[in-house]
């Protein structure tokens, strides 16, 4: 695998195999300590990241290698004015693997293109998010002990929100999924990715804005913040924010298991009472983001 923009360029068997390997990693971290030594890691950061730069740049430690890279394109030469290809193809003179977060929707594929080492989309506009998606699915399977027979309840932000996107893609694999897709109506999920993706591939979706509706139904809740940034309307955004706030209360009718998730940063959206509740996994996710990092970066440096 060369480059990582779309989480469709994996496969089950290889997405299988990366999660055997963060796996591994959890139960032995000292086995891979030094597997990348004398490796350069890029993080060419054009929008702002907290989680996902840091999580990239601990997991490359952990593995024993250097990290180098900007946080903001304002520290960067895209301030003067050069292209997102030209910096590729310097920063690639300095790194053995690139991870390129950008607000324009295919930048990181268009760098693809120009690169000689391998790159890995870190999010670009409201498009793809691959390695949340990786991160959602360790998670899933570290917490439920599997990937099928599933209802998922995905509330908030679905039309912006491209970790939805990139999880629907990716679970529309698994056998027996349903979604409920909760959202006010403005932010419903995208025609597009219904009929390209639930359609399709036949699975099972309700829609709905109450957000206590099929709460007693569901085996993972995947809560999203409506992302300020995304807005042309300031208005809309403040109209909008505080439409689902996830609280003890509400989750009195939910299962005893239930895996509550979300991408974080948060916002309002789910309430810190809710954070004591074994239920919560939002933290946990966080974590399982860097081992499954850990496992990428060896599968594109093609370390063992």
């Amino acid at each position: 695998m060369k480059h990582l923009i779309d989480i469709k360029d994996l496969d089950v068997e290889e997405i299988d195999e990366l999660i055997k390997v963060a796996k591994d990693i959890i139960g032995n971290p000292k086995k891979y300590a030094h597997k990348c030594e004398a490796k350069i890691l890029a993080t060419l950061f054009f929008e702002p990241s907290t989680r996902t730069r840091l999580s990239f740049e601990s997991a490359m430690l952990r593995l024993g290698g250097n990290v180098l890279g900007f946080s903001e394109a304002s520290s960067s030469s895209v301030a003067k004015g050069e292209s997102v290809a030209d910096t590729i193809r310097v920063v690639g003179n300095y790194s053995d693997i690139i991870v390129m977060r950008h607000p324009k929707e295919g930048a990181p594929l268009v760098a693809s293109e120009k690169s000689d080492v391998p790159i890995i989309n870190a999010g670009d506009g409201g498009h793809n998010h691959p390695t949340q998606t990786l991160t959602d699915l360790l998670t899933i399977k570290c917490e439920k002990g599997r990937l099928d027979n599933l209802t998922i309840g995905l509330c908030g932000d679905l039309k912006f929100g491209r970790t939805v996107h990139s999880l629907i893609t990716a679970m529309s694999r698994y056998k027996n999924i349903k979604f409920v897709l909760i959202s006010p109506p403005e932010l419903k999920l995208p025609e597009y990715v219904k009929k390209e993706i639930l359609e399709k591939n036949k699975m099972e979706y309700i829609e709905t804005d109450d957000i206590l509706e099929y709460m007693d139904k569901l085996d993972i809740l995947y809560m999203t913040r409506v992302q300020k940034e995304r807005f042309f309307n300031e208005a809309d955004y403040v109209r909008l924010k505080d439409y689902y706030i996830l609280n003890k209360e509400k989750l009195k009718v939910a299962k005893k298991d239930l895996c509550i998730m979300h991408p974080l940063p948060r916002v309002n959206e789910i309430s810190a009472d809710v954070d004591q509740d074994e239920r919560a996994c939002y933290f946990k996710q966080a974590n399982y983001g860097k081992y499954i990092r850990m496992a990428l970066i060896l599968k594109m440096l093609e370390e063992k």
